[in-house]
């Protein structure tokens, strides 16, 4: 009873377990590219491009490896034309004596004399059945070594190519660093100048001075002007005791009305009288 209750939580943890886990690990995976992105982002571009030429310089000794190996390939291809080159001389000289023997045999000569020595016919064709065989084998590893060479010939030629791909691939990423890095400093001039704001507030200062000394002077001329024009001069002219007279029974007038202008009159006679 117990075994079983136990199998059935296990299996129920294991459940829950991988139900819960799908969403925490999409979620895990969405967080980890979230902040790699974001790293990514954070690095200055100055950075950056340090780190390309630097992965640049890296490629250095990987192209190196590489020239070595061909240049390892290369003295293999020439010891191979070589060793081909020395099989096929035997070949032809095993050919040239091979047909010489056979000749003399066709002549069906009891002797036969090579070098000072004198053969049967017997040894004669066995010494021919056996450079035959040695020819046969001998051709066979011609066969071969030309097979080699030709294999080690495409490998290495191959080789070559990819070296050079190498090399021009290597060729157009400096380059394009290099661009990229012009196209950096093009655009930090540019945020440079856009975010250079110069301080002319004592400019500003200076020019609200001067203009409120101009106020002020303006002002005083001004006020100047006034005194000359209006106080500073002396009346020439005498008083007139008939405008005066004039002034005062008008406004008599308008105040009193018509019987104030005869009492108005008639006091001025009178006083005029005395």
């Amino acid at each position: 009873m117990l075994r079983k209750l136990f199998l059935a939580g296990t299996t129920f943890a294991l459940l829950s377990g991988i139900t819960l886990a799908t969403p925490i690990g999409s979620y895990a995976r969405c967080g980890w590219n979230y902040l790699t992105d974001s790293a990514g982002d954070a690095v200055p571009l100055e950075w950056e491009l340090k780190r390309a030429r630097q992965m640049i310089v890296d490629l250095q000794p990987e192209i190196q490896n590489n020239a070595r190996r061909i240049a390892q390939e290369k003295i293999e291809v020439v010891r191979l034309e070589r060793q081909l080159g020395e099989t096929d001389m035997r070949l032809a000289k095993a050919q040239s004596e091979i047909e010489r023997l056979s000749d003399d045999l066709r002549d069906e000569s009891p002797t036969y004399s090579y070098g000072g020595k004198t053969y049967t016919s017997v040894q004669v064709k066995s010494d021919l059945g056996n450079r035959f065989k040695r020819f046969k084998t001998r051709q066979q590893t011609s066969d071969k070594l030309q097979k080699m060479l030709s294999a080690r010939q495409a490998s290495l030629r191959a080789a070559s190519e990819r070296m050079e791909a190498m090399l021009d691939a290597r060729r157009q990423l400096e380059v394009e660093v290099e661009n990229l890095q012009a196209r950096l400093g093009a655009l930090r001039v540019a945020q440079t100048s856009s975010q250079l704001n110069l301080d002319d507030s004592a400019l500003s200062r200076s020019r609200e001075l001067l203009d409120e000394i101009a106020m002020r002077i303006d002002v005083e001329e001004e006020t100047m002007k006034v005194d000359v024009e209006y106080f500073g001069e002396i009346d020439l002219e005498e008083p007139s005791d008939e405008n005066l007279l004039e002034d005062i029974s008008a406004y008599m007038n308008g105040i009193n009305g018509a019987g104030s202008d005869a009492l108005v009159s008639i006091d001025l006679s009178a006083d005029s009288s005395l």
